[in-house]
């Protein structure tokens, strides 16, 4: 087994140091950069701080930019709740007591079946999130009759790569395994890689975080897919098989 790590840079290392102690080799390559929107004026967040009863926050990137843009403000009386593990211990290590998603279902799906998400009537609850995010939680959370905003605190790209370069430096290397942490990074994969190559793309296995990108994966024609149920390291090495 040859492993593809594509999360963004700086973000590889936890699974870099797993695949390293089981003797794994790897390649790293991001497919995804993120920066800060300019979303971020302090009046405006404080205003909306204030009248928040629920924080969600989608990734550990909401995390990480929305709390260097308000530093210590969190207001002590709102509820938070993350998508998934690395988002809750993000949101840990600032000292904030977040609520998760189930460990089999870290996803918008899970979220959505935490008993204090079931009543939200007049709830005002803001989705700390990236540009341009799914808007499956919003839609169900507003059936709820909750009150819905968004903090939109990073946006997504593709990084520039050499794709000639690229692609030969992964099938050099054997790369036979590709573990993809969220749907953009799907698509840029996927735009990556030319169509001469799209046959060797197909036989790779490709190791996903959910099922709405395992349908993306399916739909894309990749023919070897595994839903790990989640992004973090554990469920990765569960999926495969270490």
């Amino acid at each position: 087994m040859k492993v593809l790590l594509t999360r963004p840079q700086g973000r590889n290392q936890l699974m870099e140091e797993a695949l390293s102690l089981r003797n794994v080799s790897y390649l790293t390559t991001p497919l995804l950069h993120v920066k800060p929107t300019s979303n971020l004026d302090d009046q405006q967040i404080d205003s909306a701080l204030q009248q928040a009863d629920i924080f969600i926050f989608i990734s550990t990137n909401a995390v990480k930019f929305a709390s260097t843009a308000i530093t210590d403000k969190w207001p002590s009386s709102a509820q938070y709740f993350a998508v998934g593990e690395a988002t809750y211990l993000a949101l840990k290590a600032l000292g904030i007591n977040a609520e998760k998603a189930p460990a089999d279902c870290q996803q918008t799906e899970g979220l959505l079946s935490l008993a204090t998400l079931k009543h939200v009537d007049d709830k005002n609850i803001v989705i700390v999130r990236g540009v341009g995010g799914r808007e499956d939680l919003a839609l169900e959370l507003c059936q709820r009759k909750a009150n819905l905003s968004y903090w939109e605190v990073y946006q997504r790209g593709c990084p520039e790569l050499d794709i000639s370069n690229i692609c030969q430096q992964w099938q050099t290397f054997g790369i036979d395994t590709i573990i993809i942490t969220s749907g953009d990074i799907l698509d840029n994969l996927v735009k990556t890689v030319p169509n001469e190559l799209f046959a060797w793309l197909q036989t790779c296995h490709i190791i996903v975080p959910s099922s709405r990108v395992y349908d993306k994966a399916i739909a894309y024609g990749l023919s070897t897919v595994t839903n790990a149920k989640a992004a973090n390291t554990n469920a990765m090495l569960t999926a495969l098989s270490l």
